[in-house]
């Protein structure tokens, strides 16, 4: 159904409508997460390329590089924790889905 300007329908959005708008605020949130993981990472391997021996500049970059591998396990170990539940429950746990009566 279209609904753009001019189609001459009458549109009216439902609870239905949230599912999408879920789901892309989960697509975008998950994209920027990758993005900035990816910058960090070749930010920390700038800054270690650029340390020069300095063990303080060292350290800091090796902070860096720690956090941003752990954001990276983390985010992987949520979606394997969720498909876990989603395996042993049989509930999809990946798709939102409003149900109506």
């Amino acid at each position: 159904m279209d609904c753009g300007v001019g189609s001459g329908q009458d549109c009216v959005p439902t609870l239905k409508g949230l599912e999408d708008v879920f789901q892309n605020i989960f697509g975008v949130v998950l994209g920027i997460a990758g993005i900035t993981l990816f910058l960090l990472i070749i930010v920390a391997g700038a800054k270690f390329m650029m340390a020069g021996g300095d063990e303080k500049r060292i350290e800091s970059t090796r902070k860096t590089l720690t956090y941003a591998i752990g954001g990276l396990l983390l985010i992987i170990l949520s979606y394997l924790i969720i498909k876990f539940f989603e395996f042993f429950t049989g509930a999809n746990l990946t798709e939102f889905v409003i149900t109506q009566p």
